[in-house]
């Protein structure tokens, strides 16, 4: 009997080639529920934007566990001590921590189910598999939820500076082309430490940190808050909100089963057999929809998906300040008139929302280890003026209405 090879590697165009480390870490890769993170695009619908934008969470989950690897080896050799057991818990807590993400990510959060998040669904998916698994994810669980008893193994998987941040920044930048996102990941994770606890970084690296942070403000507002991106994914929204409200209405849809049945009900997916049913859902069943849907006798439904599939979107406008509301009203007006529409189906195409952006949260800091052994906040550190605005919440608001007929 030919034994079979737990040890694959993946070649990765960021760091190269990427092992997996033991048995397990193969098994929860091979899962079906892992493996449709393939088809999970990692930034939704910002390829209309960057074209090279189509990793997925695939790419990004397997390139969070490598740098984990790595802030391992370097904490170990700083005499910080993390068991084969925490390491190991580590590993899957930082693997598994996205597996969570709906058809084209944070694009339709909230679409299955409202006011659930990605984070409760990888939650719910984690202790489904720990059962699959005769319990060798409890302390994985543990880290992810924060109840572990060493803080700084949570804060690897999540803080400002976890292996996550470390991750998508340098490879969303890297498909997307953005250039200014391209952090310094290994300068980075060889100057972390513990202190009390605690995840610190050395001074040394205050410079890579301040690189970081700019790096993350520029991905923002550059690319996961692009303007046609922005429009791209409200069309998106539209599109299920649209195609919920006509089910409703006893209309006719031909969709997906998983599909369907997230539109047709609004159950929660923290149920197992719903958790099963979402494991199914990937872009693939939106895209197949959309595409079928772009001929539909709904005009509304129609017209979204056709700007939608053809790149064909409606005109947006970002600003500083709050809309005037009495265009907006004029544009809605206007376009009712025009097509013979009622409010809510004109809705559809005229409409106003808020971005806002932070850069930097004070309430879960950046800790800097100084020479001398304190321990500050990297605002007290770092001499850029333009870091301590990083701490503020910027809000813009955008306006969206069609740049010609409809």
């Amino acid at each position: 009997m030919v034994k079979t090879n737990k040890l694959n590697v993946f070649n990765d165009p960021i760091y190269g080639f990427i092992g997996t480390p033991n048995e397990l870490i193969f098994n929860l890769i091979s899962h079906p529920y892992f493996q449709r993170l393939r088809r999970i695009s990692q930034m939704g619908l910002s390829y209309l934007v960057y074209p090279g934008a189509h990793h997925t969470r695939f790419h990004h989950a397997l390139g969070s566990m490598h740098l984990m690897t790595k802030v391992i080896q370097v904490l170990k050799l700083k005499d910080v001590e993390i068991s084969p057991e925490e390491e190991n818990g580590l590993l899957c807590a930082i693997l598994l921590h996205d597996i969570g993400h709906g058809p084209f990510s944070h694009a339709l959060e909230g679409f299955v189910a409202k006011d659930i998040s990605h984070e409760q669904i990888s939650l719910e998916f984690m202790k489904e598999l720990n059962q699959q698994f005769d319990g060798q994810l409890e302390i994985a669980i543990a880290i992810f939820k924060g109840d572990y008893h060493k803080a700084f193994l949570n804060q690897l998987v999540s803080s400002q500076l976890d292996m996550d941040r470390l991750d998508y920044l340098k490879r969303d930048s890297f498909y997307s082309g953005v250039t200014e996102g391209n952090i310094n990941s290994e300068r980075l994770i060889s100057m972390l430490n513990v202190v009390d606890g605690n995840l610190v970084v050395e001074e040394k690296a205050i410079y890579a940190v301040e690189k970081f942070l700019m790096a993350r403000r520029f991905m923002y507002w550059q690319v996961y808050l692009h303007k046609t991106g922005l429009v791209a994914e409200q069309l998106l929204v539209r599109i299920m909100q649209r195609a919920r409200l006509l089910l409703k209405q006893d209309v006719e849809l031909t969709a997906s089963h998983p599909l369907m049945f997230f539109l047709r009900n609004n159950e929660s997916p923290l149920k197992l057999d719903t958790l099963k049913t979402f494991a199914q859902l990937d872009d693939v069943d939106v895209l197949s929809a959309i595409k079928n849907w772009q001929f539909h006798d709904d005009l509304v439904l129609s017209k979204l998906c056709q700007m939608l599939l053809n790149r064909k979107l409606l005109h947006i406008k970002i600003k500083k300040q709050p809309i005037d509301e009495e265009k907006m009203t004029q544009r809605l007006s206007s376009l009712m008139e025009k097509h013979n529409l009622s409010e809510d189906d004109a809705s559809n195409f005229v409409f106003q929302g808020e971005i806002s952006n932070r850069a930097y949260g004070k309430e879960q800091a950046i800790s800097i280890l100084k020479k001398n052994g304190k321990v500050t906040d990297v605002l007290k550190e770092s001499d850029q003026l333009s870091l301590k605005a990083l701490a503020k919440t910027v809000t813009k608001y955008y306006s969206c209405y069609p740049k010609e007929a409809v």
